[in-house]
């Protein structure tokens, strides 16, 4: 009975033209020339986090869910300018709650692309989805080396989970 199925199905592969057949929408299916960005996500012992697309050369800059959660319900959020120039470590903007405010320092250094306006409106997005809808701005990185030198989201929760 095997042979009987290999047989028919050789016969059938044989005979049937060869074609690909994708299931997958048309902007999910792989072009001719596709390419892959590698995202990197570090942490700094600020609680800032940075997603870097390698291939934009942009991180987006958010605090940690940790951050969110000793802070409590955020009230106010200070972002920087677009266009202003930071260096790693450099204050970018501010975070206040109702517990206390708390700085926040740039994770690399670069160009402010793009800053997160719905903060402006509503800062409790920052509870509810702090490195997701709640990121703070978008930088280009001046030296993309510094991702590097931050610490992995391994080494991030051993600093607060003694």
């Amino acid at each position: 009975m095997q042979a009987g199925l290999r047989s028919i199905c050789r016969t059938k592969v044989a005979s049937a033209p060869l074609r690909r057949v994708s299931h997958a929408p048309q902007f999910m299916r792989p072009s001719a020339v596709s390419f892959r960005a590698l995202h990197t996500k570090r942490y700094t012992v600020e609680h800032e986090l940075v997603n870097f697309d390698d291939s934009t050369g942009v991180g987006i800059v958010t605090i940690t869910n940790h951050a969110q959660s000793v802070l409590g319900d955020v009230v106010y959020v200070e972002l920087p300018a677009v266009g202003t120039e930071f260096k790693q470590g450099d204050q970018i903007g501010a975070v206040e709650s109702v517990k206390a405010a708390s700085d926040i320092y740039a994770p690399v250094s670069g160009i402010v692309e793009e800053i997160n306006e719905t903060l402006n409106s509503e800062p409790g997005l920052l509870n509810k989805s702090a490195e997701e809808k709640g990121w703070l701005c978008k930088i280009r990185l001046s030296d993309p080396s510094e991702i590097e030198g931050l610490m992995t989201e391994e080494q991030y929760k051993e600093t607060y989970e003694h």
